[in-house]
């Protein structure tokens, strides 16, 4: 018979060992989101009466193009992890959640790689 409580048997053992990374990722990419959806939002309204030379100019300019970037890959990595703890919590066969996970992944990386691909196509002059 133990003495020990369930909770002493527990302690410092999660499910994968890898929670507090994850958590410290999304609260991250939450906070770098902030500045960087807010200069997204003032771009597009100072552009909403653009030609199209005029956004080619902004946005393929050396500082509106790595802005850009920054904001896509802040953005898609804080959506793969958000998407990752739902799929977790909700779907309970482990066949699917990996299934959902991968496709999560592969997901993310395809809309932050075309993205990435446009902005420096823009940039570049492409």
């Amino acid at each position: 018979m133990s003495m020990r409580t369930p909770l002493k048997t527990i302690r410092y053992l999660g499910s994968a060992k890898d929670g507090t990374s994850h958590f410290w990722q999304q609260r991250l990419t939450a906070v770098a989101n902030v500045p960087l959806v807010i200069g997204f939002v003032i771009l597009v309204i100072m552009l909403s009466g653009a030609t199209h030379a005029e956004f080619v100019a902004t946005a393929g300019s050396p500082l509106g193009a790595v802005f850009l970037i920054a904001a896509v890959l802040s953005v898609t990595w804080h959506m793969r992890l958000g998407m990752q703890v739902v799929i977790e919590d909700y779907i309970h066969s482990e066949g699917l959640k990996i299934v959902l996970i991968l496709g999560n992944t592969f997901f993310t990386a395809a809309i932050a790689l075309v993205s990435v691909f446009s902005i420096l196509k823009l940039s570049f002059g492409g």
